[in-house]
C-alpha cells in the first residue's frame, strides 16, 4: 500500500479523495464530450436531412404558386376563347354583310386571345424553368457551403501563416 500512496496523493490529499475528484472531473469531461458529439450529430442531421426537406417543400410551393400566378392550366383550357369575352352578335335574320363582319370580328378576337394566352403561357413556363434551375442551384449551394466555409478558413489561415 505504501507504493500507491505516493502516486495517488496530491498536496496532502489521501488517495481515495484524489481518486474520486479525478473520477468526477473525468466523468464531467466525458459528459461534455458526449454532449458535443450529440450537438454535432444533431447539426449534421439538421443540415443534411431536415432542412433540405424544408427547402424542397418551399421550392415545391414556389413552383405551384408560379403555375397559379400565371394561370397556366386555365390559359390552356381557354386557349381559343375570345379575348376578354369580346364577341359580336350575328343578329336576327340573315344579312351576309353583318354575318361576315361578326364572324371575322369573333375570329380576330379568338386569334388575339390565343396569341396573348400563348405569350403568357411561354412567359409562365420560362419563369417556372428559371425557378426550377434556381432551386437546384440553391440546393447544391446549400450542400457545398460547409466545404466552401472550411476551405475559406483554411485558406485564410494559410495566407496568414505565409
Amino acid at each position: 500500500m505504501a507504493r500507491w500512496k505516493g502516486c495517488c496523493t496530491k498536496k496532502g490529499k489521501t488517495s481515495l479523495i484524489y481518486f474520486f475528484e479525478n473520477f468526477v472531473m473525468i466523468n464531467e469531461r466525458m459528459e461534455q464530450a458526449a454532449e458535443r458529439k450529440i450537438i454535432f450529430h444533431k447539426f449534421i442531421e439538421w443540415y443534411f436531412f431536415e432542412h433540405p426537406q424544408r427547402i424542397i417543400r418551399g421550392w415545391k410551393n414556389l413552383l405551384k404558386f408560379n403555375l397559379e400566378y400565371f394561370s397556366i392550366p386555365l390559359l390552356l383550357k381557354t386557349l381559343f376563347s375570345p379575348w376578354k369575352r369580346y364577341r359580336w352578335s350575328y343578329g336576327r335574320g340573315f344579312d351576309l354583310r353583318r354575318y361576315l363582319e361578326a364572324f371575322v370580328s369573333n375570329a380576330i378576337s379568338r386569334g388575339l386571345g390565343a396569341i396573348l394566352r400563348i405569350f403568357l403561357i411561354i412567359i409562365g413556363i420560362g419563369v417556372e424553368f428559371l425557378l426550377l434551375i434556381g432551386g437546384i442551384i440553391g440546393l447544391i449551394l446549400w450542400f457545398i457551403w460547409p466545404i466552401v466555409l472550411v476551405a475559406g478558413m483554411a485558406l485564410g489561415i494559410w495566407l496568414t501563416a505565409c
